[in-house]
């Protein structure tokens, strides 16, 4: 039996997700995103543990639908969710990359920046993201 002082919706509730929504400033020229990197890579480093899969970034988009992304030494990994298929052609021109048949993009790492600001005034907010299964595999993060 609960405690008269909790009410049961409260005791029921989900834990508060461990990451949080972050407000989305426009980036403007490639030495803003190059610096939203770094940080970006700062915070999975301090948050992220060696041993978690599915790390990444969340950008949710104002319009709507979600783009999830990961990046390894090679490759950016994109997956965009139903809700936001209406911005595959402004990540192809962005990046030069055509559309695949699903909802996994695969680019070359030097297209980060190009990626970033193609999509920068189309976001709302950021989360960093744990446990996503990008194409259905996890990614470790290296060491």
């Amino acid at each position: 039996m609960l405690p008269s002082f909790i009410p049961a919706s409260e005791a029921d509730a989900a834990p508060a997700p461990r990451f949080r929504p972050v407000p989305w400033s426009a980036l403007e020229t490639p030495q803003d995103v190059e610096l939203w990197i770094d940080q970006h890579n700062a915070s999975l480093q301090e948050h992220i543990g060696a041993q978690e899969t599915g790390y990444g970034v969340c950008f949710a988009l104002a319009v709507g639908g979600n783009i999830y992304m990961q990046t390894s030494g090679d490759a950016i990994f994109l997956d965009v969710d139903a809700d936001a298929q209406w911005v595959a052609p402004l990540l192809t021109a962005a990046t030069g990359a055509e559309a695949p048949a699903g909802q996994l993009w695969v680019l070359p790492e030097d297209r980060l920046v190009q990626l970033i600001l193609g999509l920068s005034t189309l976001i709302a907010s950021t989360t960093l993201i744990v446990g996503h299964r990008f194409g259905g595999r996890h990614r470790q993060m290296a060491a």
